[in-house]
């Protein structure tokens, strides 16, 4: 985690310091007149991001401005201008994020290959940090453009509106990656104070705030120690610490993606849902559909239609899904282990459709479909155990340790956990396990009924009781070091 160590006095959403600003950005801006608001958020989210690395505004600034007049442009402009001022914005945005986020990637392995041609390379690496959430606000400035060139959104004038769109502090650094029809509009309008909805944007930043600090914090500290030195162990705890990190990053990013829904909703911001319940998905393709929708959407909108999506021959098809994953992969992170994290997710979907049709004969030959939730059971958790052995790749620190990772999760299985120093104590696992479970009948409540329909139909007391057990875990079994998200990277 390259930005470890740098949040001193940050806005990160489980900090103190973001305790005390939400309210008081809150409170001005209901009080405030009407013709304020939107400078005041501006300025608030101008602050939020300052807050991490101060100096990075200018980058943020350079593409706001860069993308503010390009929309204009390509608005008012028509054949093949309005094509070349949408490729100028890209450029801008890609180069900023190449520059930043890839460019000692492929310096290193430029200096690795070249020598073995014969070639001699002297390239110099550039001793920067990656700003934060790059990869988030880069592909929703993009999308704005993309969205004003096809015709489907006019062109900001107002720039301050059109900043507040890239800035949004709610969600600018890890999402969701919002579509300028469903946002832009909804800073022009006047929101009213309203308890009911503000009550529920604050329960959804507690349920945030617990999934955070309660289960992927916690989590967090057995999964860093496993895979910080993962030759170490074998068998039992590197599959605990995998289907921990599965958990723990469900956890952290769902959990930052509710508290800024939570926070954008106490002002009368609707933001768009990142999160269905994934690990509830019966195949690799429905998990793309509940897991980080806002990008996943993104690629099928921006990419994979515009390859021809599955307009075109099988073997083209096939590969217009594998590329969008690959890319997906390195849009996550400037690593191999992150290319072949989305390469396994590119074989699973183009497996999956190919398997099909024998799955479906194998399921009537052995009386499977007539057992609709055995089918469904094996489905979730062959869905699960794909996902999570993709996520080996996503958090090994390198391929190496990966590559022993997978060779030896089945090795010395008959070996207990006991003397393994896994960074929790067997009562610290208890209390993960519970919270996991606390969880999963939320989600069980989610996914059948919606717990706003189950809540609303139980008594006050009941309800209430509900909310001061999850108050009462986030105090008594939070984990409060101020860890940053795991997202934040990207």
């Amino acid at each position: 985690m390259a930005l470890e160590g740098i949040f001193f006095g940050s806005l990160i959403f489980n900090s103190l310091n973001f305790m005390i600003f939400f309210p008081i950005v809150v409170i001005l801006y209901f009080i405030l007149p009407y013709r304020y608001r939107c400078f005041l958020l501006l300025l608030a989210s101008i602050y939020f991001y300052m807050s991490f690395i101060p100096v990075y505004i200018l980058i943020l600034g350079f593409t706001i401005i860069i993308d503010y007049f390009a929309g204009i442009l390509i608005d008012s402009s028509e054949g093949k201008k309005r094509r070349i001022f949408l490729i100028a914005s890209i450029l801008a945005n890609v180069g900023v994020l190449a520059i930043f986020k890839y460019y000692n990637f492929f310096v290193q392995n430029l200096s690795s290959l070249l020598p073995s041609l014969g070639v001699e390379t002297n390239i110099p690496f550039l001793s920067i940090l990656l700003p934060i959430g790059l990869s988030f606000h880069t592909f929703q400035a993009m999308s704005y453009t993309i969205e004003v060139y096809r015709g489907n959104q006019k062109a900001e004038r107002r720039f301050d509106i059109y900043a507040l769109y890239v800035l949004f502090f709610p969600q600018l650094v890890a999402g969701p990656i919002e579509r300028p029809q469903n946002l832009l509009p909804q800073f022009k309008l006047k929101h009213e104070f309203d308890y009911g909805r503000a009550l529920d944007g604050l329960k959804l930043m507690l349920w945030g705030l617990f999934k955070k600090v309660v289960i992927a914090d916690r989590l967090a500290i057995l999964v860093n120690v496993v895979y910080s030195d993962p030759s170490s162990y074998t068998g039992v705890p590197l599959i605990l610490a995998t289907f921990f990190f599965a958990i723990q990053i469900y956890c952290d990013f769902s959990g930052y993606t509710d508290i800024a829904i939570g926070a954008a909703r106490v002002m009368g911001i609707r933001l768009m849902d990142n999160f269905r319940r994934p690990y509830y998905s019966k195949s690799i393709g429905e998990f793309w559909k509940r897991w980080h929708i806002s990008l996943s959407s993104w690629f099928r909108d921006y990419m994979y239609i515009s390859l021809g999506g599955n307009r075109v021959s099988v073997p083209k098809w096939y590969f217009n899904i594998f590329i969008v994953f690959l890319v997906s992969g390195l849009w996550h992170g400037a690593a191999w282990t992150f290319i072949i994290w989305g390469a396994l997710h590119g074989f699973y979907m183009i497996f999956g459709i190919i398997s099909a049709p024998l799955r479906s004969k194998l399921k009537e030959r052995v009386g499977l479909s007539k057992h609709k939730w055995l089918d469904n059971t094996l489905k979730i958790t062959l869905t699960f155990i794909l996902v999570s052995f993709a996520w080996i790749f996503f958090r090994a620190n390198n391929f190496s340790d990966a590559y022993y990772i997978v060779t030896h999760l089945f090795s010395n299985l008959t070996g207990s956990l006991g003397g393994a120093d896994l960074g929790l104590s067997y009562i610290e696992l208890a209390i993960a396990v519970v919270s996991i479970a606390f969880m999963e009948i939320v989600h069980l409540i989610q996914e059948h009924k919606g717990m706003r329909s189950f809540l609303s139909a139980r008594p006050v007391w009941l309800r209430w009781l509900i909310y001061i057990i999850v108050i009462l875990f986030i105090l008594l079994f939070g984990v409060f070091e101020t860890k940053q998200f795991i997202y934040f990277q990207f």
